[in-house]
């Protein structure tokens, strides 16, 4: 089993690296289709399954689906450590299902586990609270693992763009790291180094509470109109400041997805009906 999970992790490693939409850390959709994108999942099984039947890729070849921050968080062993790597592994298996169509993006969390450095979640260090959970499950070989998780992770790509001018990463970085950001990050191989504090991978997944000078000027930089980010705890699942920025939340009750039809022009209005809340979705 545990040589089982390492081939899937390698696997999905693959398939993000080969991506056919992929150019260096962008995915660059096609100008046809639609694409559905969740927020951050953080271990709700329910939720993925939800979004996963939402898109149902099996019947609509030209659906794309963006996940993001799919560990830390959901069930747990008896001693409280995190089994978020359960639902990472049926992730990676749809992205091995669907190379081309599920794309990956790299989320704060991911960079934390990648570095072990220290992220809290509900009051627990949960990096600490998944590696004594894969310690339990894989004895002598977490290592292996946890390089192979590591190694997935970082294989990622960074953010999406589509046609119709809709950016979607998981943060941006914060107000007052605009001139520290390196835009190179997008089109060139990613090194470790950029997800270490304060480089600008670790600066574009970590950022919160962008005000209206901070989107203008990477709406500029990056030739976009609308965003659409996770990374912020949202209780009613989503919010919007109204002008050009939409923030999906898919980890609890009142989750959201957002479906993108890559055909259409978007205002900001029309981008918010197109929210889905997560609990219609049966």
């Amino acid at each position: 089993m545990t040589q089982d999970f390492i081939d899937l992790l390698q696997s999905g490693i693959e398939a993000n690296r080969n991506d056919s939409f992929r150019r260096y850390n962008l995915i660059i959709c096609p100008d046809k289709g639609d694409i559905v994108v969740a927020g951050d999942i953080h271990g709700h099984r329910r939720n993925f399954e939800r979004a996963t039947a939402y898109a149902a890729l099996d019947k609509n070849p030209d659906r794309h689906l963006v996940l993001q921050e799919i560990i830390h968080g959901g069930p747990e062993d008896e001693q409280g450590g995190c089994l978020s790597f359960e639902l990472l592994a049926d992730a990676v298996k749809l992205k091995v299902n669907y190379p081309d169509r599920v794309h990956f993006i790299l989320a704060n969390h991911d960079t934390a586990f990648i570095c072990n450095s220290e992220v809290m979640k509900g009051g627990k260090e949960m990096n600490a609270a998944m590696r004594a959970a894969m310690r339990r499950r894989f004895a002598e070989r977490t290592k292996d693992v946890e390089s192979a998780i590591e190694r997935f992770l970082f294989s990622q790509p960074l953010a999406v763009r589509t046609p119709n001018r809709i950016w979607i990463s998981h943060s941006l970085p914060a107000n007052r790291m605009l001139e520290k950001f390196d835009f190179s990050i997008f089109v060139r191989n990613l090194k470790i180094s950029d997800i270490v504090r304060p480089n600008s991978a670790y600066l574009l997944t970590w950022g919160r509470g962008h005000n209206d000078k901070t989107l203008e000027f990477f709406a500029d930089k990056l030739d976009v109109d609308l965003f659409v980010l996770g990374h912020q705890v949202q209780e009613a699942g989503w919010m919007s400041n109204d002008k050009n920025l939409i923030i999906v939340d898919s980890q609890h009750n009142h989750g959201h997805l957002l479906h993108i039809d890559m055909a259409r022009q978007y205002t900001i209005k029309t981008l918010i009906e197109s929210l889905v809340p997560l609990a219609s979705i049966y």
